[in-house]
């Protein structure tokens, strides 16, 4: 080879070392225990404990806010949902039609602008009008369902075309792991971002007939709804090594919130929608062969916020113009102590928690859903729209809680209380009265965080509601998405 040639070949390799590949695989509801490297027992997750076994395996990984969109924005974006314009879940089977602010860039913009292919498959939620559409905030194509599988009308959707209407939620993990997979293959030479957002385990729960177990049981639906979402990683993993870029490639599995009925929490209080660790833990696994060390389990608090600057550090990207609420956990991933600095829980506008070192302040009341008995009959209104799911009457009851029962010595639900999480992961025992000054540290941090949020836009649902479906549609025949959500308000 001619020495100009090997200069060029030398420096375009060193230019994609600078341009790591980023997979990030996002589950829906998936609580802290429900993967058996998280200690769950029922049944096994072994991709992903592979996974956790050659990467490192967080313990206090948290989001922003315990529900589905604004959970999204903040990991996209590394900015709190309030700041956003999804500081609540748009709905369209609601007439919540608000979405992702034109001004915020998400990771897909970021990378795009590096030269990265960029594909969402699976779940957007960030709105679902064409303002918000993915293809117009970073991402070269989607295939997805815009909001969540019981929310109607449940469609597939390919970049801006409605494509399948009914649709069979069973072969949705299979369908959105093969669009995954050749994304991957058709973009191995690099460097590409796939936003992988998986539609499960959020209800109404499903898997295809390989992965299902017959056993009349909501558990027995959900370990195979799990065993199916852990294939998918797999799949997903071994694309990676099959095209030779593992080395040259980040992955993180994570969630979006804690479970909802059915789940596990691991033994923390709560679940989605609430502050207590139920809520907000989740799932953190970062994978990159050769430059995450192996085998490690991190017990420092990070956040789903912390992935843009962390990737922006990675490239040398000046994160200041875009006004992170994340910071960069590259050391903490490497073994370090990493910043000091307390991670907030919010509900919309409402500051509901901090978490620094092993302490959690309750500015607010932690809410949760209630629990209930066992002889109660529950129908869920909203789903499944179109073609049923595998196992309708296997959907979990309220009385299948994702925490452990509460005791008489559990805390109270109150404003202004603390916890020592290193002693007490399951928020027990409130010890403000013991421990004054931290109390007041924390209050203080809140209230000046609280002082930068400003005005937020309401996002109040409508009096529209979506009754029908737009009509059979399939890949022969898309309409676009905007026509097939005016057809179902009849508008």
């Amino acid at each position: 080879m001619k020495p100009f040639a090997l200069f060029i070949l030398l420096c375009s390799l060193l230019h994609a070392a600078d341009r790591p590949n980023v997979v990030i695989i996002y589950a829906d509801d998936l609580g802290w225990g429900s993967l058996s490297c998280y200690g769950q027992t029922a049944y096994e997750t072994p991709h992903l404990d592979r996974m956790a076994a050659e990467g490192a395996r967080m313990t206090s990984f948290y989001v922003s806010t315990p529900s589905c969109g604004p959970s999204r924005v903040a990991l996209l974006t590394g900015r709190y949902p309030f700041r956003t314009g999804v500081p609540s879940n748009p709905a369209p089977d609601a007439g919540r039609d608000h979405g992702i602010h034109e001004s915020e860039t998400t990771l897909a913009e970021l990378l795009k602008g590096q030269g990265y292919a960029t594909q969402i498959v699976g779940k957007w939620h960030l709105g679902h009008r064409p303002q918000y559409y993915p293809t117009r905030h970073g991402f070269d194509s989607y295939f997805g369902i815009l909001y969540s599988n019981d929310m109607r009308p449940v469609m597939l959707c390919r970049d801006e075309q409605a494509v399948e209407y009914p649709v069979v939620q069973n072969y949705l993990t299979q369908r959105y792991t093969e669009e995954a997979v050749s994304f991957i293959e058709e973009n191995k030479g690099g460097p590409f971002f796939l936003y992988f957002p998986h539609a499960m385990p959020h209800k109404p729960l499903a898997a295809s007939e390989e992965f299902y177990t017959p056993g009349g049981q909501a558990s027995d639906l959900y370990a195979s709804v799990i065993r199916e979402l852990d294939w998918s990683v797999g799949q997903v993993l071994n694309a990676i090594r099959d095209a030779g870029v593992a080395d040259n490639t980040l992955v993180l599995f994570s969630s979006d919130n804690g479970p909802w009925y059915g789940g596990d929490t691991g033994g923390h209080r709560g679940m989605k929608g609430s502050s207590w660790e139920g809520g907000i833990r989740v799932p953190g696994i970062f994978w990159w062969p050769g430059r995450i060390a192996a085998g490690q389990t991190i017990d420092v608090p990070c956040a789903t916020i912390d992935v843009f600057p962390t990737i922006c550090n990675l490239m040398d990207i000046d994160s200041a113009p875009y006004s992170l609420d994340g910071y960069d956990i590259w050391d903490v991933l490497n073994g370090e102590k990493g910043p000091e600095r307390a991670i907030y829980a919010w509900n919309g506008p409402n500051l509901m928690s901090a978490r620094e070192g092993r302490w959690k302040l309750h500015r607010t009341a932690p809410r949760a859903r209630a629990r209930g008995a066992k002889e109660d009959v529950w129908i869920d209104n909203r789903g499944p729209d179109g073609i049923t799911i595998i196992a309708p009457f296997e959907q979990s009851e309220p009385w299948e809680y994702p925490s452990p029962p509460d005791t008489p010595q559990t805390a109270p639900s109150k404003k202004m209380q603390l916890f020592d999480l290193q002693a007490d992961p399951r928020e027990q025992v409130d010890v403000t009265d013991r421990h004054p000054e931290v109390v007041a540290r924390l209050h203080a941090l809140m209230e000046a965080e609280l002082a930068t949020m400003g005005e937020v836009a309401p996002t109040s649902p409508s009096n529209v509601q979506y009754y029908l479906g737009p009509g059979r549609i399939d890949a022969e025949n898309p309409m676009p998405i905007e026509d097939a959500l005016r057809a179902t308000r009849g508008e």
